[in-house]
Formats: structure tokens, C-alpha cells, sequence
């Protein structure tokens, strides 16, 4: 009988850091603190809004949308969470949410599902890993990621190229042939509604979508690439969980936009583990998992020193 594979986790059980009991109860899933949180979010939203339309004749409507974006880009927290259905007990929720989550920051649901779910199994492994981020050789190629303009190219791309009906060598390794219509009609509806969405506005001169939602969504994008760099970027390229993956403590407004996210390295070891309490996974798992010192902007410290020093 082969030996059985030892993982951080069975490492935590098997010191008694984390009990099998603990752990179904981390496990559980609920509506109840999604629902709260979402009416925080909706409120959060507003407020933002109403920052764009206090400094609508002035020059800070351009920090005021910048503000606005930075909440509008954190949906993307949102639908990670809904693609793992952690965020509600009740499935259905969770693909409601996460597809409307979608269309708000241009990331089809189903094929960031599919996407995703490969990227947990070959974490930091290069030419497998579908959401790996290169550590960048340079500072140039540092800002360049920030910028977002990488980002926005690929997303564009894949989605017109998905919506023509063509999928990628790597896209059908981890998309089921029985799912390739579903992406492709995914694609499809996302930009039919963009396309009707722009028609709209040229033809009624109403911009306020644009105002309140495109170009903050723009201005917002540098921020998600921050806070995805440090995630995995400049850990090691290996299987390892423990090595492979960061948690960075940061401040509550954080913690919220992030929907507890920034326990990232937990939320890898048990993907079924809901957001609202990776907190307390953490403090199970602290000692198996690597945090962080200084939260994101210690792994921007950790990024930029391993670029000085040649990785």
C-alpha cells in the first residue's frame, strides 16, 4: 500500500491544529451573512455614487470615480467567492450573484468557473496554471501589470474570441466539451448586452453608465492588480501549498471589499471553507500557511526586493 500523501492540511490535522470536527463546522454554509453583508455593500455603492454626482461639475469627480471603481473592481471578490458557492447555503444564489457580478466587471461567470477551478488544482505550477501572474524581470514590466492594460487585452480578447466560437488549446483542457456552448453562448450574450448597452447610450445621450460605472471600472482595475499580485507573485512555483500561496492581514475595509479573500492561502488549503470564516480558519492554520508581514503593501516590499535582487 503506497504511502498516503501528506499535505499541509493532514499535516494541521495530524498535530491536532485543526480537528476533523472543526473543520465540517467551518464547512457549514449560510445566507444569513452574505445577505447582511450585501446590503452593506449596496449601501457602500451608493455612497460612492453619490461622491461622483456631489463632484459632477468639478475636477475630483475623477477621484470620486476612482473611489467608486475601486468598490465596483471588488466585485470580482464576490464572484470568486459565488463560483466556489460558499457566499449562500442555497446554490442557486450563488450563480445569480456571481453572473450578475460578472457583467459588472466583464468576466463571464461560467468560464471564470471553469478557469478557476484549474487554477486551484495547479496553483503556481507555470504552463498549467491558467491565472498565473509571471514575477515580473523589471520595474517596467512591474507597472505594466499594474496598469492593467495587460489585463483588459486578454479579457477583451477572450471574449471576442469566445464569443466567434473559438476556444484555446489550454481553455479545452480545462473546459468540459459538454460546456463549450455554455461558454461560448456566455460570451455571446455579454457582448450583445455591451453592444446595446453603448447603442443606448448614443442614440438617448444618457452616459451615465459610463460615468458611474465603465470608467471608474477602468480607473478601479490598477487596484484588483495590486491586490492579485500578492496573492501568488514571488512565491515559490511549486505544488506546496504552504509555500505557494500568501495571507496578508490588512485593516477591516479591506477584509470587506476582499470578502475575507486576503486569507488567501487558508481559503487554498479548504476552497469550501466560506469567506465568513476564514478568520477563523486562519487562526487554525496560521502556523501552517505563510503571512504576509505588512499586510499588501509587505508583499509589494517582497515583489519589488526579489526584482532587485534577481528572484
Amino acid at each position: 500500500m503506497p504511502d498516503p500523501i501528506i499535505t499541509p492540511l493532514t499535516q494541521a490535522l495530524a498535530e491536532q491544529k485543526l480537528t476533523r470536527a472543526e473543520l465540517r463546522a467551518l464547512m457549514q454554509r449560510s445566507n444569513l451573512p452574505a445577505a447582511w453583508r450585501l446590503l452593506v455593500w449596496i449601501a457602500v455603492l451608493a455612497a460612492t455614487s453619490a461622491l461622483i454626482w456631489a463632484a459632477w461639475d468639478s475636477w475630483l469627480i475623477w477621484p470620486a470615480m476612482f473611489v467608486h471603481g475601486i468598490v465596483l473592481v471588488h466585485h470580482f471578490s464576490l464572484q470568486h467567492e459565488c463560483v466556489h458557492y460558499t457566499v449562500f447555503r442555497t446554490r442557486w444564489l450563488n450563480d445569480l450573484v456571481g453572473n450578475i457580478c460578472g457583467f459588472i466587471i466583464i468576466l463571464p461567470h461560467q468560464f471564470f468557473r471553469y478557469e478557476h477551478c484549474d487554477h486551484h488544482t495547479h496553483t503556481q505550477i507555470v504552463g498549467d496554471d491558467p491565472e498565473m501572474v509571471p514575477m515580473p524581470e523589471t520595474f517596467g514590466q512591474y507597472l505594466w501589470y499594474l496598469s492593467a492594460i495587460p489585463y483588459w487585452r486578454t479579457k477583451i480578447t477572450e471574449l471576442l474570441r469566445h464569443g466567434a466560437g473559438r476556444l484555446t488549446p489550454h481553455e479545452r483542457r480545462f473546459t468540459p466539451k459538454s460546456a463549450e456552448r455554455v461558454v461560448i453562448g456566455e460570451a455571446r450574450l455579454m457582448l450583445g448586452f455591451y453592444i446595446a448597452l453603448f447603442g443606448i447610450m448614443a442614440i438617448t445621450g444618457w452616459w451615465a453608465p459610463l460615468w458611474f460605472w465603465l470608467i471608474p471600472l477602468i480607473l478601479g482595475e490598477p487596484v484588483m492588480r495590486f491586490i492579485r499580485m500578492t496573492e501568488h507573485v514571488g512565491r515559490p512555483t511549486v505544488a506546496q501549498m504552504s509555500d505557494n500561496t500568501r495571507t496578508n492581514l490588512v485593516s477591516l475595509p479591506w477584509r470587506f471589499l476582499a470578502w475575507n479573500m486576503n486569507y488567501h492561502a487558508e481559503h487554498h488549503y479548504v476552497a469550501s471553507v466560506p469567506f465568513h470564516a476564514l478568520p477563523r480558519l486562519h487562526e487554525k492554520l496560521r502556523d501552517h500557511v505563510h503571512v504576509q508581514p505588512g499586510g499588501y503593501i509587505g508583499a509589494h516590499r517582497d515583489i519589488l526586493a526579489q526584482m532587485r535582487h534577481g528572484g
